[in-house]
């Protein structure tokens, strides 16, 4: 069973990276964004992705304290490309839509780079399946090796295309709650 998975999850590495730089870019992009804006103030970003980033070392700390490896979970890089964002806003007097557009394209495009660095740094949370010894698998039970498509070969540069991409529109929706935390804001004042 642990080479089954350990085989599974080697396999899959590439696949799970571009969807987690995807996913993770966008998150970033609109919580950054939002209380950047809400603010005005450039460097609210990083401030966001500080918060994020010690937030994940809490639950680091909780994991371990279950009895898995403290690097079971790696922490993100959020901070570089939130500074990026901040930068952006910044280095165009506080153009939203600047901000939108190059800070969002920046954030996607910079963040699978820096996780990739983050990632090579780290002991391989799955190296402790090799440590115990396992079964042989039966000849049926033998893994087949899914046929991975070219793009795959270089998993940074899909998931910084895709999430340059992605994070335009989603840093977009950040600056569009602002909006309507406005028009909230707003409501509740005039109704008392």
């Amino acid at each position: 069973r642990n080479a089954g998975d350990y085989i599974f999850y080697t396999d899959w590495a590439w696949t799970s990276f571009v969807v987690f730089s995807v996913s993770q870019s966008t998150m970033l992009v609109v919580g950054a964004i939002y209380y950047m804006l809400f603010t005005g103030v450039p460097g609210t970003a990083t401030y966001y992705a500080t918060i994020m980033t010690i937030y994940t070392w809490v639950a680091k700390g909780a994991w371990f304290a279950l009895g898995y490896p403290y690097d079971f979970i790696v922490t993100p890089v959020w901070i570089p490309s939130a500074m990026l964002l901040d930068l952006t806003y910044w280095a165009t007097r506080r153009n939203k839509h600047a901000a939108i557009i190059i800070g969002g394209t920046l954030v996607g495009l910079s963040l699978p780079i820096f996780n990739m660095i983050n990632l090579l740094l780290v002991r391989d949370p799955l190296e402790m399946a090799f440590k115990y010894p396992r079964p042989t698998l039966p000849p049926y039970m033998t893994p087949i090796e899914p046929q991975v498509g070219k793009f795959y070969n270089s998993p940074v540069a899909l998931g910084s295309g895709a999430g340059a991409v992605l994070s335009v529109p989603i840093a977009a929706l950040g600056a569009k709650l602002n909006t309507w935390t406005y028009r909230w804001m707003a409501a509740l004042n005039s109704s008392t």
